[in-house]
């Protein structure tokens, strides 16, 4: 999943009793129509080439670290192209799991805080639970990509996440990180379920794994990997050498 620099679940559902606590643009009414599924809309798209010079920013939604460095890179390293992955199956494949299901948890939990207060971004309002499944959030970035509006569905996403408490596995959350960033909600709810949104994501998550990818964030310069929110401004400093 790749896009321009930045200068199985039904999305039907709602959320449980009690929240949101975020305010829903889609709310005001009814759906009235079913949006077009994409039928083929992907082929020209889903895998688009990126120079094998240009920095990549490889993140997962569900990630704190990664939102971190979604809001740094536009100013650090803009030239970046951001790729949304599948990060439980990074995690797999590198035979890890989330520390926010390990006893590091609260430690995590604190470190992100105060780090999250370090970048200005404000006090972090954690979503319950946390982590869940990133694969609708995964494949909705997939199809955000393919309309070219990636870092703008992602930062809204994980702005919901992290500021709002938002739980990026319920699809009521997704329709309105869409309704957010411009794109069509009843589009993105009919997208998730086709096949060549599903295939982008194996694939770009599977690059990526290729890549050497890890964990989350990850920027590669070069063939050289920049692990963590704290590599950013190396790997902007290896970008500019």
């Amino acid at each position: 999943m790749s896009t321009r620099p930045l200068t199985g679940q039904t999305l039907s559902a709602v959320a449980p009793a009690g929240r949101p606590r975020w305010t829903s643009l889609t709310a005001a009414g009814p759906r009235t129509s079913r949006a077009p599924t994409l039928a083929g809309a992907a082929d020209a798209r889903e895998l688009r080439p990126v120079s094998t010079g240009s920095p990549r920013f490889y993140f997962g939604a569900m990630s704190p670290y990664s939102w971190f460095t979604a809001e740094r890179i536009g100013e650090v390293l803009p030239e970046a192209s951001w790729h949304g992955v599948l990060l439980q199956a990074v995690f797999k494949a590198a035979g890890r799991t989330s520390w926010g299901l390990t006893e590091d948890r609260e430690r995590g939990l604190a470190d992100c805080e105060e780090r999250a207060r370090a970048h200005g971004l404000g006090p972090i309002e954690w979503p319950d639970p946390w982590p869940t499944s990133d694969l609708l959030i995964a494949r909705a970035m997939t199809y955000a990509d393919m309309r070219e509006r990636l870092p703008e569905f992602a930062l809204q996403a994980m702005r919901m996440a992290f500021r709002e408490g938002a739980v990026l596995s319920e699809p009521a959350v997704v329709r309105e990180a869409a309704a957010r960033s411009g794109l069509d909600a009843d589009a993105l709810e009919a997208a998730v379920h086709e096949q060549p949104v599903k295939d982008a994501l194996r694939a770009h998550t599977e690059e990526a794994i290729e890549l050497g990818v890890f964990g989350a964030p990850t920027v590669i310069v070069g063939g050289e990997l920049f692990w963590g929110d704290d590599r950013l401004r190396d790997a902007a400093a290896a970008s500019a050498a």
